[in-house]
């Protein structure tokens, strides 16, 4: 659900181009009449990315309690700037979370959760990331598809990183294996030295290697295409951050 029908309509368009929205929200609506938990997966693209409050205010006034934003990254090497241009420009994306982040901090601390801002948390208190995309290294959470075949992870259904099939080989060997041990840690064994060097390092991690295919501004490949907005975010939230954790430190000795 990606905000108003204005713009989840946008993009979310069924096979003959009509809109989607009125759709979800009978959905989402459905859900809710039953009392089942929902989880709003938000992805936040070259459109909408303008609007943060009006997107978050509207996920909110309608019931949202957990909310995941998840960028709109499409590599299209022929066109302007190398991405699709639904893609979200990588300033816009940091901007977009640092003004929901306030919102949310002013506002919904305890009634709303966002998986971003609470991955944010996690290294002020010691703790490790529950999210792959910010982890050090990663691997461990590869996709079965329905005829059993095993891929490294679901940003890479493709045949080169098809490492087997259930059936055939039992799941611990493949997710075990020496194949699927060096697609993990290649996330932090390929990580550009200006990422190494970095102040937010611990939150961030160089995010997914599918959105590595950036250059440093020393020449160095595989930055990440959102570095710039990853990097004002977490720098945003940082003093919050930490103020919080110091806090509960104090008053858990």
């Amino acid at each position: 659900l990606d905000g108003p029908a204005e713009m989840h309509d946008r993009f979310r368009v069924t096979k003959d181009g009509g809109p989607t929205h009125g759709i979800v929200m009978w959905g989402l609506r459905l859900l809710q009449g039953h009392g089942v938990p929902t989880d709003i997966l938000c992805v936040v693209n070259s459109h909408n990315v303008g609007s943060p409050l009006e997107v978050y205010r509207f996920l909110r006034e309608n019931g949202a309690t957990y909310i995941s934003f998840l960028p709109m990254v499409e590599p299209d090497p022929e066109a302007e700037g190398g991405v699709n241009p639904m893609s979200v420009p990588p300033g816009a994306w940091g901007e977009f979370l640092c003004a929901v982040f306030d919102d949310w901090r002013d506002h919904d601390i305890g009634r709303v959760r966002v998986q971003i801002f609470e991955e944010a948390t996690r290294t002020a208190f010691g703790q490790e990331h529950s999210l792959c995309i910010f982890r050090p290294t990663c691997g461990d959470i590869p996709v079965v598809e329905h005829n059993g075949d095993f891929y490294s992870c679901d940003h890479y259904v493709d045949e080169g990183h098809r490492l087997g099939n259930i059936t055939e080989t039992p799941l611990v060997e493949l997710l075990e294996s020496p194949e699927q041990r060096a697609f993990g840690e290649a996330k932090l064994e390929t990580l550009p030295r200006y990422c190494r060097d970095c102040e937010v390092l611990e939150m961030c991690n160089g995010e997914c290697l599918k959105n590595r295919f950036a250059v440093t501004p020393d020449g160095e490949p595989r930055l990440n295409y959102l570095c710039e907005g990853y990097r004002r975010f977490f720098n945003h939230c940082r003093p919050f951050v930490d103020e919080v954790a110091a806090l509960w430190r104090r008053q858990n000795p």
